[in-house]
Order: C-alpha cells, then structure tokens, then sequence
C-alpha cells in the first residue's frame, strides 16, 4: 500500500516492539511518518528495544523506549503517561506483546496459567483499556491475536485460551468508542517465521504446519505488516470489530481436511 507520510504527526505505541513483529511494525509505521513508543518487558530485553528505536529514527521519526510488565496494571498506566508526556497524544496503539506456551493440557501449572493470562489476557485488556481513555479521535487499536483462535491444534490450550478473550475484548470496546471514530480490530496471523515461533516447534510440526498453507511455507513478518498498515490508516475507518485471519489458507486447507475426513466417516 501507499505509505508515504500517511500518519504525519501521529504517535503509534506498539508493545512488544523490540524484536520480531513488533519491531516491523514500529519501522511500518515510523516509514508512514509517526512518531514511535517502543515498549519491551524487562532488562533483558532492553538493547533490542534500543535498537528498534534508532530503526525507527532512520526513517527521520521519533522514538522513545518505555520497559515494564505489562500484567501489573500500574506499568500500563506508566507506559501510557510516558508517551503523552514525549508526545502529547497517542492516534495508533498496537497491542502486540504476547507470551507462547506449547505443552500438554495436563502439564500445564498454575504458575504457566498465570504468566500466560497475565500477557495474553490481563495486560492486553488494561492496554485496551488505557488507550480508550486517552488514544486521540479517530485512533486506532490494533490487537495482535493467533490463528489458533479458529483452528484448534493440541498443545496449546493455555496460549490460545489465554488470546481467546482478545475476540470479545475487541467487539465490546469497538460498540462502545466506535462513536468517536475509534476502530478497534484484532488481527490474527499463522505459524510466522520468528524467533517466536520456531522457539516452541520442531521440524516435524514446522513441516506440518507449511504444509498446511495454500504456499508451502510458513508466513513471514512482511506478510502481516501490510495489515497493520491498513489497520492504522484512514482507509480502514469502516472496519471495526473484526478478526482478520493473516495465515496463507491455513485455516481453510484444515477445514477441507476436516471435510475430507467426514466425507470418509460417513
């Protein structure tokens, strides 16, 4: 799409932006021409954060970098005061930071339930929550959800039960900031090929899981920023509370399989 300075004088938050996806969407749309809140978790992830900012400054945009764990509500609070006292005003917040657990249902302690919901659902709502009360009119919320939303795959109750809420969380405050030309959308991408992903996945599920796609292969991040620029443009004012599926045809080559499969039983 067209992206030239098309969110001049715009201030876009992204959380979870200091590596993978997030980092890609920071540099979209610093290269779209707003100004940046790079966010990351803890000292760990500190330099990478840096670096994503001084990406961003490339593309002759600011950039500030805010850490804190999200899952306590006064680091949301903070990460929010940081950004108007930088910038003044937020149009664009992408709510993209997001813990992955792949492990069976049995095995899955209250400490993994509690970190997983605590990313996944607790700090994605107070993000949503704080950006209504103060994103700009005619801002936009970008939630980042999973694929695993619509096509069950086993191992990942706690990840896709902890996103789930993100659906619901979407619909509800799109009905009730839509009014001041608010959209608010989750998106929802397949197996992507980042350090994210290949983290908790084999060669074997990796093979079924591009197998899976109408492509062969898994997605990519340059897949799934043309969305988030659409997302975060004016010339996606008329698409809210949706779930947008970024994921090759994965889910339509599971539900023909499924076909496939009843055809047989029957």
């Amino acid at each position: 799409m067209d992206t030239d300075k098309e969110l001049e004088g715009k201030v876009a938050l992204i959380t979870g932006s200091a590596r993978n996806m997030g980092r890609a969407f920071s540099i979209a749309l610093a290269r779209m021409g707003a100004d940046v809140v790079v966010h990351h978790h803890g000292d760990a992830s500190r330099q990478d954060a840096q670096t994503t900012a001084g990406l961003v400054s490339k593309h002759g945009r600011r950039a500030i970098v805010s850490g804190g764990n999200l899952s306590e509500v006064a680091h949301v609070k903070r990460l929010f005061d940081e950004a108007q006292a930088a910038f003044g005003r937020i149009d664009i917040v992408v709510n993209n930071a997001g813990l992955v657990l792949k492990k069976p249902f049995m095995e899955v302690s209250e400490e993994d339930y509690d970190r997983s919901f605590g990313i996944n659902a607790k700090a994605a709502f107070f993000v949503m929550q704080e950006a209504a009360r103060r994103i700009a009119d005619q801002g936009r919320i970008i939630n980042m959800g999973t694929t695993i939303l619509g096509a069950t795959i086993g191992m990942f109750s706690i990840y896709a039960g902890s996103k789930a809420p993100l659906e619901d969380f979407t619909r509800a405050l799109a009905k009730e900031i839509g009014h001041r030309g608010v959209t608010v959308n989750t998106v929802a991408p397949g197996p992507i090929d980042t350090p994210f992903y290949h983290g908790q996945e084999d060669q074997t599920s990796e093979s079924r899981a591009r197998q899976a796609s109408v492509a062969g292969r898994l997605g990519t991040v340059e897949d799934v920023v043309p969305v988030i620029e659409f997302l975060a443009s004016e010339k996606s004012r008329w698409v809210t509370a949706q779930t947008l599926f970024v994921n090759g045809g994965y889910l339509t080559v599971a539900l023909v399989l499924m076909g496939a499969i009843l055809g047989a039983w029957r």
